[in-house]
């Protein structure tokens, strides 16, 4: 299996394949929503029926960032692939399984050999629970992430309120998928008593408002709640993984509205930031004893973890070091799938031997 990236960042699509010949699954990323789906119709007619998934949001390849501009990732040369779309993600995902199960009963792999690829466009606790209802009877592994504009797009066509999949299987070569936290949870944990889920908020913490509980415990004013999750988001675990949950915006009765569900009788911990250099590197050391070659790797890092790399100046180091183990794209997700799981702050990706 090969991995070939492209970029424009003027959003030219012919310079972004440039060299790109008999593609097998196509991953495409526009900055631009009003372009996005013009780039979208000239990639099917460039390549015609090949499977497509896509979009609208930030992204890289290789070493470069593209926060304006287009993004090709493409597979050829050992693959087998399928994509589709589970429409009315919002409301009634389940509506659309049967997609699903064709396409996984077309490419036909097995737990060592196949990943699930997603982009979706919001609600992704329930897309993830209908794609997993399917994808756990071979134990297929997932990656993916939340799109930004809540736009997607597969073979040739724009989507909103939905879900883009991509089913990759490996013909030569085995897949695995990671998942990379900067974040340990601390001793600090609370009970969620009171939460409106399909809104994201959080409304108390061990029977007292959340904004109550969280600026005593660190110490901290109100108005640094935002910008505090940077250094100590919240984290839930289950089974032994913990996955992250950023706060996005104080509300008026001291709620706050998260960027992932959350609900009532949820265990959570303030979680703190570690080493940001050691734990990529110690990810990156770990994949690379998994394999004796690699061929590609395609990741969803957080925005906020871009914005902290970005801090921390070390995101041309941190783009460097992934290439190094093969090529490497992806999107700057506003929210990743690892598994069955809605994370937050968080790079979760799937390396092809």
């Amino acid at each position: 299996m090969k991995q070939f990236t492209g970029i424009s960042r003027s959003g030219d699509v012919k310079e972004a394949v440039l060299g790109l010949e008999r593609p097998q699954l196509l991953i495409l990323c526009g900055s631009d929503k009003e372009a996005f789906r013009n780039q979208v119709e000239e990639i099917e007619a460039l390549f015609p029926g090949v499977p497509s998934i896509g979009c609208v949001g930030q992204s890289y390849a290789k070493t470069d960032v593209v926060e304006n501009g287009f993004t090709v990732t493409a597979f050829y040369d050992g693959i087998s692939a399928r994509a589709n779309v589970l429409e009315e993600a919002g409301t009634m995902p389940v509506k659309y399984i049967k997609r699903l199960e064709k396409d996984m009963n077309a490419v036909n792999g097995t737990a060592e050999n196949m990943v699930c690829m997603d982009f979706c466009a919001g609600n992704d606790e329930c897309v993830l629970a209908t794609i997993n209802s399917v994808l756990e009877r071979k134990k297929i592994p997932l990656t993916g992430g939340t799109a930004w504009e809540g736009t997607v797009c597969c073979n040739g066509k724009v989507y909103e309120n939905a879900c883009a999949y991509a089913l990759v299987k490996n013909e030569h070569g085995k897949i695995k998928v990671y998942k990379e936290n900067l974040y340990t949870p601390t001793d600090t944990k609370y009970l969620v008593t009171k939460a409106v889920p399909e809104k994201y908020i959080i409304k108390e913490l061990n029977g007292q408002p959340f904004a109550d509980v969280y600026t005593r415990d660190l110490g901290i004013q109100e108005e640094d709640i935002e910008t505090q999750t940077f250094v100590n988001p919240l984290g839930r675990i289950i089974g032994d993984e913990v996955f992250i949950v950023s706060l996005k915006e104080l509300q008026s009765d001291k709620s706050v509205m998260c960027y992932r569900k959350v609900n009532p009788k949820d265990k959570l911990y303030i979680m703190q930031i570690g080493d940001l250099k050691s734990i990529y590197k110690s990810t990156i050391e770990h994949i690379r004893n998994d394999f004796k070659k690699i061929s590609g790797v395609y990741s969803i890092n957080c925005a906020f973890r871009y914005i902290l790399f970005q801090q921390h100046n070390c995101v041309e180091q941190y783009f460097t070091e992934m290439n190094q183990l093969g090529t490497h794209s992806g999107l700057i997700g506003l929210g990743e799938h690892y598994m069955k799981q809605h994370t937050n702050q968080t790079m979760s990706c799937v390396v092809f031997e």
